[in-house]
This record gives C-alpha cells, structure tokens and sequence, in this order.
C-alpha cells in the first residue's frame, strides 16, 4: 500500500509527539512539520529530516493528512483550509470552540469524503477499551481529573481542556440523551475556569458527577462506573482496573455474593495507537473511532456545562 503522506501542525508540547510517532510508523511519509515560530519548527524538522514552515498552506497539495495541534481557537480556521484543500485531518480537542464552526467542518469533510478524527486520546487508554465488554447501563458514573497548574493550558476553561475527556468516555457508555446538567466552576488562576464540577442527568436515569481542575497539587485521573451487577473503578494515573461483580459462587470475597477482580490490562501508546487508527481510516476510507460528531457532541456537552456555570439558576 501506498505510503499516506503526513504533515503536523504546531510543534508545541503535543506537536512534537504527534511528529515524533508519525515518523517511527512504516506506512507513512512524514512530509514536514509547521510552527508560526521558525526556530521551533526548523528544530524539530532537523531531528526527523524533513521539511520546516511556518505557513501551513504550504503543505497544500504536498500531504493526504495533517494532525492540527494548533490551540483550540484557531482550530476552525486551520481545519476548513486543509479539509477544502482536500485533505484528511486529525483535530486535536475539542474539535473547535462553537457548535457551528463544528457543524461546518462536518458538512464539508462529508461533501468531499474526507476523515476527520477528533483528538480524544482516552479512547485509545487500554483500560477504557476493556471496559466495553463489563460496562453496560451503568445506573452511576463519577469521575476525576485533576492536575498540576500548566501555563500552557489555559487558553480556554478547564471544562475544554481537562473534563472534555471524560464528557466523552461517558457518553460512549450511557446511550442516552442529557436531560439537565447542574455545574459550578470558578477562574482562579487564569481568566478561564480553573476548577469545575457537573452533575449530568440522563433521560435513561442514569447520573454523572464529573470533576476537573488544573490547580491540583497532583496529578489524578480516576473514574468510576456503577450498574446494577457491577462496580468498575479505573485508576488511570496508577493503570489500576477493579470490578467488582456479582458471583454466588464466589467465596473468598469480603462482600458476600461479589468477586473482586484486578483486570490486567497491557499498557500500550495511547497517543500512537491514535494516530495509527487515524492513519489506517484515511487509508481505507473508513470511518474513525472518533469521529467529528462524537467530537461534535462532547464539545455541546461541554459548552452547556460552561452556559451553565456563567448562568447559574
């Protein structure tokens, strides 16, 4: 098969890993990096040998894909010129700041065939991918994502930067729509929420008390699943799984009637197994395993969340 022809835009923090994976995969020709700073993208290119810009039209014509890690405002503007120059992007998230900009990226990537995949790097966490074969109508979900203060974070809420990721996780396992959400949050470093919190309430009847901050004094990612048969509790940060599940016949548990599992689960490359998956839906025409409406409809939770904590009832 053909090599797919790479580029990556903004050679930031995460730019430079999206690079860096991208280079080690056999199937793809990394064609250059992009950085408004030059120096920035001069170095990283020299490390891989290839190409430097700071102009991202001039990989138009040049590349069949792009990762765009570039911050979150300028998304819109970045992706609709690669995608009507006809070419496949991986937006990191959330995919943009509006409803309507998302909406408009959709329509065009479905009027030209193209892929977009939307950053949500939790999806590929071997630890959620275990998880879809134990959880099922869950009935309670909480969850936890705190961490150190980060300058480089900042530039939208914390609901878009750090809670983004377990919105999405918990509307791909409670098939359901919302039904009201009740949320609190406050600026505390930064002109943007620093720390929130959301209690989402599922026409199924199933709730979600979801919590992030990035004024923490650690680092913490944790969530936790309730359903009638079962308990599930992920500790990312430690790559600890437990379930606990109902078993008449199980005798050595402290809990009568339920067995107590640790679930061993191979740590892998989140990040290039996103990127793998990215690469193989460009190349097969496929569609992604997240696509731009499931980007679409995290980012709309997450909005409604921020509506809610400017105005609270």
């Amino acid at each position: 098969m053909k090599k797919l022809r790479v580029g990556v835009i903004g050679t930031g923090y995460l730019g430079k890993f999206h690079t860096e994976k991208y280079a080690g995969m056999d199937e793809v020709e990394l064609v250059g990096v992009v950085d408004i700073e030059k120096e920035k993208a001069e170095d990283i290119a020299a490390t891989f040998g290839i190409s430097a810009h700071t102009n991202y039209k001039n990989l138009f014509g040049k590349v069949d894909a792009v990762s765009i890690v570039v911050p979150t405002p300028i998304h819109f503007a970045v992706s609709k010129d690669f995608l009507e120059n006809d070419i496949n992007v991986l937006i990191e998230k959330p995919i943009t700041t509006t409803i309507e900009e998302a909406d408009e990226l959709i329509k065009i990537a479905e009027s030209k065939g193209l892929i977009i995949q939307v950053g949500h790097l939790e999806r590929f966490n071997p630890a959620i991918i275990a998880l879809h074969n134990i959880v099922k109508n869950p009935r309670f979900i909480e969850s936890h994502r705190l961490s150190i203060y980060n300058e480089r974070c900042t530039d939208v809420s914390v609901v878009l930067d750090l809670m983004i990721h377990d919105i999405d996780i918990i509307l791909t396992f409670v098939s359901s729509h919302i039904k009201t959400i009740h949320a609190a949050g406050i600026p505390v470093v930064s002109k943007h929420v620093d720390i929130a919190n959301a209690r989402l309430e599922f026409e199924n009847g199933c709730v979600a008390n979801v919590t992030a901050s990035r004024i923490s004094t650690k680092n913490e990612r944790k969530i936790r699943l309730f359903q009638r048969d079962a308990y599930v509790s992920v500790d990312f940060t430690n790559h600890e799984t437990t379930v606990i599940s109902r078993n008449k016949k199980s005798s050595n548990s402290p809990i009568p009637g339920m067995e107590i599992k640790q679930l061993c689960v191979t740590k892998k490359d989140a990040l290039k197994e996103e990127l793998k998956s990215f690469v193989k839906s460009v190349q097969n025409h496929t569609s992604p395993k997240v696509t731009g409406q499931m980007g679409r409809d995290a980012l709309k939770t997450a909005l409604s969340i921020m509506k809610q904590i400017k105005s609270p009832l």
